[in-house]
């Protein structure tokens, strides 16, 4: 019970990476809330979570500023705090190279990874701030850490919020709060089977071969797991996690060594 008695707030929390963190909190004694989109998704997430005392859905947009800042006050609301904070929600949006790339296309994956982060972080903080003790957790990518083709606005979004993780660390480094960025590598969840295709395609690839190539990058040779980077997030947000922050910590099979 590594996480009795705190509150986390997990935005892009009902599959995927998101439901996964949300899993191992509940199972380490947190309450847990939840924000996406897709309401139905929402109530089978809580229906897998049970514990139902201690868990809550609120349906958002993470590119809608008032959706994520209403999400964090409904938690408060609910909870009384906000703990741990969780930025999941994110994607990488349209795909291709540069020279097609539109402006619309490129705020709107800015919006989606970085926005969505900055306009949370700021909204948890005051809660974090009276009570000496917060963790806030990016999940980020390994695309955080090099480069990869027509995959640039992620890449960019997913650069800058590892740079926010590092400047906002320092800022409340004294207070009780750590701020961490974890960079997944390829991990198979319901997303990456839904837009995957579209990725391999805008890279010459089929998705079965842009899968065997992101493994052979990696030391594993194979795609992580949701579990894996779970783990992590327990971790980043227990009391074991209190010397660590400013960091950008890869669940990625060696990919990116840095």
């Amino acid at each position: 019970m590594k996480l009795a008695n705190r509150v986390a707030a997990i935005t892009g929390g009902t599959a995927g990476i998101g439901l996964a963190i949300a899993e191992a909190f509940v199972a380490e004694g947190a309450s847990v809330a939840l924000m996406a989109r897709n309401a139905s998704k929402g109530a089978k997430a809580l229906a897998k979570l049970g514990a139902a005392e201690r868990v809550a859905f609120v349906a958002g947009d993470a590119m809608v500023q008032a959706d994520v800042e209403g999400f964090v006050d409904e938690t408060v609301h609910r909870f009384g705090r906000v703990d741990i904070l969780v930025n999941n929600a994110g994607g990488a949006g349209d795909l291709r190279p540069l020279v097609e790339l539109s402006d619309e296309a490129f705020d709107q994956c800015i919006k989606w990874n970085l926005y969505s982060t900055f306009w949370a972080c700021r909204r948890a903080l005051p809660s974090m701030l009276g009570n000496k003790w917060g963790r806030i957790i990016n999940i980020s990518s390994v695309e955080g850490k090099v480069g990869k083709p027509v995959l640039l606005a992620y890449t960019a979004a997913k650069h800058a919020v590892n740079g926010l993780t590092k400047s906002l660390a320092r800022e409340v480094g004294t207070e009780g709060i750590t701020v961490n960025a974890i960079c997944p590598g390829l991990v198979i969840t319901d997303i990456v089977r839904d837009n995957g295709p579209n990725t391999a395609k805008a890279m010459g690839l089929t998705f079965e071969q842009m899968v065997d190539l992101f493994a052979q990058e990696s030391a594993i040779k194979r795609p992580n797991t949701v579990e894996e980077v779970a783990a992590m997030a327990v971790l980043l947000a227990s009391e074991a996690g209190g010397g660590i922050t400013g960091a950008t910590l890869s669940v990625d099979g060696g990919t990116a060594q840095y």
